[in-house]
């Protein structure tokens, strides 16, 4: 039997209680691993302590950030994002992603003990330049130009091997059947019964299929607010920011991820994540069974948003507004989808694709 969610290991990871470091000690730690005097800011994250760096580099000025970890946030899984981004920078160089700014010592990424006695993985990354994606217009082209660069994205990660990849990590949509017990608890009874709906289809049409597709490790959080967008081509996904939510897992689910947020709930559902698929199969071919699985995990996916949000709202009162802030869009994209036969929406993501 799966056990709640609540007692779930990794579950823990996402409540945990802010650990921000002083600035004053991150900056001493620039300079003293990275041999930098910089000007720094903080920059909001959800669970990373992070500050926007002013310094120079090699007598240029130059822009970066500088990461500590959550203490909570075991270090294997940090080096699994800092093994990705060093797997990215040498086999797929042309890729917009923040890039690692080795230490003084050459070593990716430095621990040391905060002022609070715990453990810090410190990194410093370069700043992506570029407008966020939810202040640009929505329209097909910038749509596609996700799905493209999704696409070449998980073909440069497919390679990657590493221990984290055995870990049961949080926004797993492998296990969207663990978040039960927090779908059956919601008050709203017509609320809980749409988010029930999306969760008897996951566990009836995908759970039995997905240990068969490929899998690899995947971004896992492919959202909006983790895209930058070029300024001067607004139709232009120009940067990929936070590897924080990457796991292993199969292939389809980082496409089910990206395709829920895309989803349009005021006009055609069906058809923008048909054609999303569509363009990101144009990159990364899909399987058949991939492409057929897509609408249950797309539901799956954002069954876990209102799920787990709400589920941390909770204990986390005083982070409220941000949780939820993507709930309402959520809830909408559920309703949306509730109204698609699964059969005809296999039907058009098959026939977009041409699989």
């Amino acid at each position: 039997m799966t056990p709640a969610f609540d007692q779930r290991p990794e579950a823990a990871v996402l409540c945990a209680a802010a650990a921000p470091v002083p600035l004053v000690w991150a900056r001493q730690m620039l300079q003293q691993h990275w041999a930098l005097d910089a000007t720094l800011a903080p920059v909001s994250g959800e669970r990373d302590s992070n500050f926007s760096v002013q310094a120079m580099l090699a007598g240029v000025p130059i822009q970066l950030l500088f990461k500590a970890s959550h203490p909570d946030e075991p270090a294997l899984v940090t080096d699994y994002q800092t093994q990705a981004l060093l797997h990215l920078a040498r086999h797929a160089p042309t890729l917009p992603v923040q890039r690692l700014q080795p230490a003084a010592s050459g070593a990716a990424a430095v621990t040391a003990v905060a002022p609070d006695g715990r453990p810090r993985v410190l990194r410093l990354l370069h700043w992506l330049h570029g407008l966020p994606m939810p202040q640009a217009p929505r329209t097909a082209s910038l749509r596609a130009s996700v799905a493209g660069l999704l696409a070449q994205l998980d073909a440069a990660l497919a390679g990657l091997q590493h221990p984290a990849a055995a870990l049961d990590l949080p926004w797993d949509i492998q296990r969207a059947h663990s978040v039960a017990s927090l779908v059956d608890a919601m008050p709203d009874a017509g609320r809980r019964a749409l988010a029930g709906a999306a969760l008897q289809l996951f566990s009836a049409q995908a759970l039995p299929h997905l240990a068969a597709l490929p899998r690899q490790p995947i971004h896992n959080d492919f959202n909006m607010h983790n895209l930058l967008v070029d300024p001067a081509r607004p139709d232009q996904a120009s940067g990929i920011l936070d590897f924080g939510d990457m796991l292993a897992a199969p292939r389809i689910n980082d496409l089910a991820v990206a395709a829920a947020y895309q989803l349009d709930a005021d006009g055609d559902a069906l058809g923008t994540v048909a054609d999303f698929a569509a363009s990101y199969h144009a990159q990364a071919p899909l399987q058949p069974a991939e492409a057929d699985l897509l609408w249950p995990l797309v539901q799956a996916r954002l069954m876990m948003v209102v799920a787990i949000s709400g589920w941390r709202a909770l204990r986390q009162p005083q982070d409220a507004a941000y949780l939820l802030r993507n709930n309402p869009i959520s809830w909408a994209r559920l309703q949306a989808c509730a109204g698609v036969p699964p059969a005809r929406a296999r039907d058009a993501i098959r026939a977009a694709c041409g699989v």
